[in-house]
């Protein structure tokens, strides 16, 4: 598992309980990185998004290195662009 500076940054900036929220979804990805109710980013090469409430975890997940790199955290509003 790796989280990218800028996905920390945002993550950092989420409110407490918020944010508890997000990390333990991030954590369980470390178990399951395709769990039930993830959408894979049409657009995006192997992107995939998990909701938490509002807010989205925008995340890569590479076999081959058994790695699931978190790309980008934030409001859904605001995340896609």
């Amino acid at each position: 598992m790796r989280i990218e500076k800028r996905a920390l940054k945002a993550l950092s900036s989420l409110p407490k309980r918020t944010r508890a929220k997000v990390w333990k979804a991030i954590d369980s990805l470390a178990e399951t990185p395709r769990p039930q109710g993830v959408k894979k980013l049409a657009d995006e090469h192997q992107l995939y998004r998990i909701r938490v409430g509002s807010f989205r975890v925008v995340y890569q997940v590479q076999d081959q290195d058994l790695l699931v790199l978190v790309v980008k955290i934030g409001h859904r509003k605001d995340i896609y662009r």
